[in-house]
């Protein structure tokens, strides 16, 4: 069990990236049906969080860290033509080279954003088990995402934004 410390510390972080102009540019990239890069990598982080709280050697704030930035390519591979193809591909060294340029990332973080699409990238699997973790929740997410009905999107997207405004519900 985390103590409240631990909690409000998480918090804090979770709260300070919400709230970062950096991170605030993903709310302009398109993702999954009724979302966008800062909803999707919020729910993955609140989830990934929520999934192993009460575990042992689980290290949250690269957790956090490496969810949130998973997705930090900063482009929309739909509207340039020459992205598109290679996308799922290729975005998971961009959005790390991008966080390492704009966060200074520890190296265990660093692993987590670039694993996040294995086996899709046969030569980037996860080996930490932050790194499994986000890799796991990513897919599940995004597959929830991905089967919302066009129609329930303006609903799902307020949902969403409710579900991310807080990584501890009180």
């Amino acid at each position: 069990m985390l103590t409240k410390e631990e909690k409000e510390k998480l918090e804090r972080l979770y709260q300070s990236l919400a709230k970062d102009e950096r991170i605030l540019r993903l709310k302009d990239i398109q993702m999954h049906r009724g979302s966008n890069c800062y909803i999707h990598s919020f729910k993955v982080a609140k989830v990934a969080v929520h999934r192993v709280m009460n575990h042992k050697g689980y290290n949250l704030e690269n957790v956090i860290l490496g969810a949130i930035l998973h997705d930090y390519y900063l482009y929309d591979w739909r509207a340039d033509h020459s992205k598109k193809k290679k996308h799922g591909r290729r975005h998971p060294l961009i959005a790390e080279a991008n966080a390492r340029r704009d966060f200074n990332i520890s190296p265990e973080v660093s692993e987590i954003i670039k694993c996040h699409m294995w086996p899709l990238t046969p030569h980037l699997f996860p080996k930490s088990k932050e790194a499994k973790l986000i890799n796991y929740v990513d897919d599940v997410v995004a597959t929830r995402e991905a089967l919302t009905s066009r129609r329930f999107k303006k609903k799902h997207l307020e949902c969403s934004l409710k579900f991310i405004e807080r990584l501890f519900d009180e």
